[in-house]
Order: C-alpha cells, then structure tokens, then sequence
C-alpha cells in the first residue's frame, strides 16, 4: 500500500468531487449501496468500534417520513435524491466490542461513563459518515451531505425503540452538474496547519 493513487483518482475523490445540489433521474440500484457499505466499512474507528449506522432511504413511503423533519431549504433537493443516507451513530456500541474488538475487554472501558459512550458514538459514526461520502465517489456516485433537519422528528421517524441517534444526512445518486454552485474556496495550509 506504499503507491499514492495517480491525479484521476484523486481528482474523482476530492480535487474535482462536489456537494451537489440537483441529481439526474437514475436509479441507485440496492446491489450498489451493499458494494458501497462494504468499502466504507473498512475505515479506521478507535478500537474498531463502529458506532455508524446507515438508512438507505429509497421508497416513496420512508422519503415521505424524512420529508417530515427536513427543514425547508432541504425539502425539494432531498425529495429528489435517488437516495438519501441517514448516518446515525449507535450509542449501544459498545455490546459490538466483543465480536468487533475481541482481544481486549473494551467493552468495559465503556461501562458506566455515558459521556465517553457519547463522544466516542460522535466522532467514530462521524468518521464513517466521511468514509460513506469517499466510498462513494469512489464508486462513480455523486453525494450531497448535509445537517438541517429535526434530530427529534429523524430519530422518531426511523430509529424509534433503539440507541440510534442522527448524525447527519447525506444525498446520494448522479449528480446534475447544472445544479452545482460555483466552487467556494478553501482555507491555504498556513491558515489551518501547522508543522509542530
């Protein structure tokens, strides 16, 4: 794994990648959104901990449920995604460590400290929710993530009876390229890093 990957695939997953706005009316067939969980999935979490978990909504009756908590600037792009991926995280994580993790006890470095279940949950679905976006332009798919919803109205409407909770939205299909907005610019290495 010592190659860097040429400029195409680097220009497919970041340098040319965009948030789209707008999607063309093409299927995402359900074949590819199991390829694409099992590329995400091998991304690093701290103790292999992997706290995301994925809704892939596609029907009419789940996208009528998530048009419910959608705030109104993200009602129409959302309703017209192919897909949209809710990425929650599971704050029952740590009952997956023996299976996930099984040469140590991690489990029990959770028991008891709900704060560290939560931050843990946060950053490590949050990972995976990026992973999701990379995998899939990795794939040939366009995505549009986003927040702007009704965290209450999302977890009732599709986690009800579990630990999940919503992270954040992300649209998935083909992208119109007549949607998009013009590219915004980004922060120069000496205005966000530093060499210590």
């Amino acid at each position: 794994m010592s190659n860097a990957l040429d400029a195409t695939a680097l220009d497919q997953l970041f340098r040319s990648a965009r948030t789209h706005n707008a999607w063309q009316k093409k299927d995402v067939p359900d074949a590819l959104l199991h390829q694409l969980y099992d590329l995400l999935k091998w991304g690093p979490t701290s103790a292999n901990c992997s706290p995301a978990r994925f809704v892939f909504v596609k029907s009419p009756e789940a996208k009528a449920r998530l048009k419910e908590a959608l705030t109104p600037g993200n009602v129409e792009k959302t309703m017209a995604a192919p897909v949209t991926v809710i990425v929650g995280q599971d704050l029952a994580f740590p009952d997956t460590l023996p299976q996930l993790f099984p040469h140590a006890d991690a489990r029990s470095w959770f028991v008891g400290d709900d704060a560290l279940i939560e931050s843990t949950a946060f950053r490590n679905a949050t990972l995976q929710g990026a992973y999701l976006i990379l995998a899939a332009r990795a794939l040939g798919l366009d995505t549009g993530p986003m927040s702007g919803f009704d965290a209450a109205k999302l977890d009732e409407a599709f986690f009800a009876g579990t630990r999940v909770r919503s992270n954040f939205l992300v649209n998935l299909g083909y992208g119109d390229p007549a949607g998009l907005f013009p590219r915004s610019p980004r922060l120069a290495f000496d205005e966000a890093a530093r060499i210590a």
